[in-house]
């Protein structure tokens, strides 16, 4: 097909809505253009063919046998066109989402919550990947990332979703002490730290006064073995709080003070100006949610 050959489809789609309305005005109307711009871009259809596509016809107009044929051709083009467009999107619509989670989220956040998204919206299917990788949304086709960190990850739409601020916990049996607030109250006790976050929690906590150098330190794989340490009465760790409120709450866990993160958080991260209607369902759930 060369391009060229072609007239302008702005032109083309006036001529289609003015031979299906018979009017010029109601064409502009549909195609939120004014009158004249309907009308020039026939007469331009016009001058390129070199033959006449509408006639007056009393008050209104009529399509000529020229115009009859490229009507009957641009409805059933603009038809095909518009079949196309509705079956990419409804590929959108019934396919699963995928989310993809830290491990953490996953475990902690997401599944105690997701059951009340899937009793609402049983028609959406979610396929929850929970990986510390890096994804290419595009490229892995993934629809959704939830991470931690600033919020500044370039070519995203980026949404803050929850707080990023840690809190130091313990089993209540192992703190011994109802009304511990302070990390003084933490000394001689051992520490669990998740291998990925390690560096940067160990310096939040150092940043508090606390001298982790004299204390027993566990550097763990996964934020599950340290909950498993903190649940079995071995030790303390400082997690992000929105992950552990239902364990302080349930009084499974001691929550002692808090380690404040300036600036950093869970986000929603999708791509640039890409949203289908299941998407948009699930992002509205989380917001409601966290």
């Amino acid at each position: 097909m060369d391009w060229r050959e072609i007239p302008s489809l702005s032109a083309l789609r006036a001529f289609e809505a003015t031979a299906r309305l018979l009017s010029f005005s109601k064409a502009a109307a549909e195609l939120n253009v004014t009158h004249a711009a309907i009308a020039q871009h026939v007469r331009g259809l016009e001058a390129e063919f070199s033959e006449s596509l509408v006639v007056r016809a009393g008050r209104g107009i009529a399509l000529t046998h020229a115009g009859e044929r490229l009507a009957a051709r641009l409805v059933a083009g603009f038809g095909e066109i518009a079949n196309g467009v509705q079956d990419i999107r409804q590929l959108g619509v019934d396919r699963p989402l995928t989310i993809s989670v830290t491990p953490a989220f996953a475990t902690s956040w997401l599944m105690p919550r997701i059951g009340s998204f899937w009793e609402k919206h049983p028609d959406i299917t979610v396929n929850i990947s929970p990986t510390y990788k890096l994804v290419d949304l595009a490229k892995d086709n993934v629809d959704m990332a939830i991470r931690f960190g600033d919020g500044s990850w370039a070519g995203c739409d980026v949404e803050y979703l929850t707080s990023g601020d840690l809190v130091v916990v313990g089993h209540p049996e192992l703190i011994n002490n109802p009304n511990a607030n302070s990390m003084a109250d933490l000394v001689g006790l051992t520490w669990f730290f998740e291998r990925i976050y390690a560096r940067e929690r160990r310096l939040v906590v150092q940043s508090e006064g606390f001298d982790l150098k004299s204390a027993q330190v566990n550097t763990l794989e996964s934020s599950d073995l340290v909950f498993a340490g903190v649940s079995a009465k071995l030790g303390v760790s400082a997690i992000t709080r929105s992950l552990i409120d239902h364990k302080i709450t349930s009084g499974e866990f001691q929550a002692v003070c808090r380690l404040k993160t300036d600036g950093l958080g869970y986000h929603i991260v999708t791509r640039k100006n890409f949203e289908s209607p299941s998407l948009r369902t699930f992002k509205k759930w989380l917001h409601q949610v966290a």
